[in-house]
């Protein structure tokens, strides 16, 4: 067994420096260096009662170890890479201690144990198996009483060097070729007497993937044409064997189900086509790439994918060659100009080829096969999250640069997650960046719980260009409770406020010690800022909504003092509403204050519409003390008859500002020309203040 333990110390050697300009000493370096890592050691013992054990120690980014042997010896030995030191034992447990030095004097340690015997090595347990995902790869495990290595003969001819490893550790090996093997194992400990097995063992190799492609990235619906994929919806009636013949070369196809991953399987590829509905024909000019996912277990097996455009019943094609990379899915993404350089028209695309080299030798596997453009997401936020304004006494703070937080004992600890996390600041506020998020942890204080028992709500902003879910977690780990709330729909490319009701927790939050984002099972890039809780639980708003971030030039704004507004030649008009409008006011900020609203309608100008066309995103912030329903419809007038949508809240929270944003995607709508905009409670007679109505990207 091997416990690690990660050492951080900087010894920058300065006079290696100190004759050269100050220009010249670029240390930038250092910001890249990290300490060594899988540090181990290999004890070769000798069989002749001395007790003499050879230590090799191994480490990705080290230069040197310094080893204590875990006996009477007072002092460690320094040894360099790629060579090792010998120690004379007595009879005994020993747990040896190897520190991995690195160049830059980060260091890592890693214990391993030693058990010296003069006794034979007795009670064996010997372990052969086929690697699970390399082809013909053999994994052999030893273990025995009295032993402290051993050395494996795999049998295959020209190679009588064995494989050794410590006791209980696992050694690999590849062959050339399948087949069945005599493979000889040699246990060794420090008696004169070794013990041996022997087995004849069948090597095999994988013929097919035993993981599944990599999985697509979220992408917008206007950014991707999918043929052949989980991930997004496919072009319909598509057939993936039509008959041109290739049956009669040798090839064969099946649709291969890898535990519920389906893939497509083309046997002995020859040639093989992929034809669209009759009558169907897609335009990909406006996409940049051909992605497609390739698995075959052929060495040097190359794929050519072709395409086929149909423009004005003219027939066309034009190949690009790739190469595959054996037992392993190639990811290709071919840029479609590789294909408009040869003269190629791809605004008719209806079928697709594939041709194997060598000519029928090979199967492959073919997996997402789409063609798409960059995201028109944003990958990185360019403003920040809106400034939070409930008052710091009302609050408890987690992390958020507006308020004074509680103690952080841990963050993102080592609980198996692959999530790595880093500050990062933007315009001056600082902000957490998870990436390969799928879950990660916040440690408050298990001795000392923070108490949320008055706290009404949760609040946090996110911004994600991927994520496909994220959930709070709360965890009181006193009385062993804890309950999780993903957000109803994630929205991507810019910040997002959430609230949640305290209520909605099952747990008793008068100790709360943890709390944890979690993407369930998902692998995600997410900021987070204005991780809060707080109380609030007043009839009218007694604080301003959140202060919006985003930059003037990048808004069209309704109705907000943060910015100015288009014009608005009528708001309440008079349609047939039970509604009234007045102002309202809070430290001087002006709100809109709707009473018995059942409808109402904002007319911005019928003769000067707004255009929001390619705008992404409505806002707006609600702060209702009972409303049960909320909707929000565009309309332009412009058109005969006249097109208007209307998107409902999936949910109204009561009792505090809630921070709305909406993806103009979500309406069915010509943008260029809407002239109006309407509030409807689907019915009911609600109070509703309303503030920062605009558009944004």
């Amino acid at each position: 067994m091997k416990n690690l333990k990660f050492i951080f110390s900087l010894l920058i050697a300065l006079a290696l420096f100190s004759n050269c300009a100050e220009d010249d000493n670029d240390l930038s370096f250092i910001d890249e260096v990290v300490a060594p890592s899988e540090v181990s050691a290999l004890f070769k013992v000798t069989q002749d009662n001395t007790g003499v054990v050879t230590i090799t120690p191994n480490a990705v980014g080290a230069s040197n170890f310094n080893i204590t042997f875990g006996d009477e010896t007072p002092e460690p030995v320094n040894v360099i890479q790629g060579e090792g030191v010998s120690h004379t034992y007595k009879e005994g447990a020993y747990i040896v201690n190897i520190e991995a030095v690195g160049i830059t004097g980060l260091t890592t340690e890693a214990a391993q144990n030693l058990e010296v015997s003069f006794k034979a090595p007795e009670n064996e347990i010997i372990t052969i198996a086929n690697d699970e995902a390399i082809s013909k790869q053999v994994n052999v495990t030893a273990t025995a009483d009295f032993a402290i290595s051993y050395e494996v003969y795999f049998g295959e001819e020209g190679n009588d060097t064995p494989v050794a490893g410590n006791i209980g550790d696992t050694v690999s090996y590849v062959y050339q070729e399948p087949g069945t093997y005599t493979i000889r194992i040699v246990i060794m400990g420090a008696a004169i007497e070794t013990t041996e097995y022997i087995e004849e063992f069948e090597v095999t190799e994988i013929l097919q993937p035993v993981e599944p492609a990599p999985a697509p990235p979220n992408r917008e619906e206007t950014d991707v044409i999918s043929l052949y994929s989980s991930k997004y919806d496919d072009v319909p009636g598509t057939n993936f064997f039509p008959d041109w013949g290739q049956g009669g070369q040798g090839s064969a196809w099946a649709e291969f189900d890898l535990n519920g991953d389906m893939m497509l399987q083309y046997i002995n590829l020859s040639y093989q086509g992929i034809a669209l509905a009759d009558g169907t024909s897609i335009d990909v000019s406006g996409m940049k790439y051909l992605h497609l996912d390739v698995w075959t277990a052929s060495e040097g097996l190359k794929i050519e994918t072709s395409l086929i455009n149909n423009a004005s019943g003219d027939v066309t094609e034009k190949p690009v060659w790739s190469d595959l990379t054996s037992g392993e899915w190639t990811s290709l993404d071919i840029p479609i100009s590789d294909y408009t350089d040869q003269g190629l028209t791809v605004t008719e695309i209806f079928q697709l080829k594939f041709v194997g080299d060598p000519w029928a030798a090979g199967t492959v596997f073919i997996d997402n096969i789409y063609f798409y453009k960059p995201s028109t997401v944003a990958e990185v936020p360019e403003y920040n999250a809106p400034s939070p304004t409930q008052k710091a006494a009302n609050v408890v703070s987690i992390f958020s640069d507006s308020y004074t937080s509680v103690g952080i004992s841990e963050l993102n600890p080592n609980w198996g997650q692959t999530t790595t996390l880093t500050t990062v600041d933007i315009n001056g506020n600082n902000i957490w960046l998870y990436e390969a998020l799928n879950y990660t942890g916040i440690v408050t204080d298990y001795g000392n719980p923070t108490n949320l028992s008055g706290m009404d709500y949760v609040h946090f902003d996110y911004f994600t260009p991927d994520a496909e879910k994220l959930g709070l977690k709360i965890v009181n780990t006193v009385v062993g409770q804890e309950d999780v709330i993903f957000v109803d729909r994630i929205v991507r490319g810019t910040w997002v406020s959430v609230t949640v009701p305290m209520s909605k927790f099952n747990v008793d939050a008068s100790q709360i010690t943890q709390m944890l984002f979690d993407t369930e099972g998902g692998s995600a890039k997410v900021y987070i800022d204005n991780l809060y809780f707080y109380s609030d639980s007043s009839t009218q708003p007694e604080v301003i909504a959140p202060v919006p971030t985003i930059a003037q030039n990048d808004v069209i704004s309704i109705y907000s003092d943060a910015y100015s507004g288009v014009t608005l030649n009528e708001v309440n008009p008079n349609w047939g509403q039970t509604t009234t409008l007045s102002d309202f006011s809070v430290d001087g900020n002006n709100i809109w204050l709707y009473e018995s609203l059942n409808y109402s309608g904002i007319v911005t100008d019928y003769g000067n519409p707004t255009d929001l066309t390619g705008v992404k995103y409505l806002h707006f912030d609600y702060y209702t003390p009972d409303a049960t329903t909320l909707g929000f419809k565009i309309v332009n007038t412009a058109l005969d008859p006249v097109m208007e949508d209307i998107v409902f809240l999936p949910e109204v929270l009561t009792g505090t500002w809630i921070s709305v944003t909406i993806p103009l995607t979500d309406y069915n709508l010509d943008f260029s020309n809407i002239t109006q905009l309407i509030w409807d409670t689907s019915g009911g007679s609600a109070t509703v203040f309303i503030d920062n109505i605009y558009f944004h990207n």
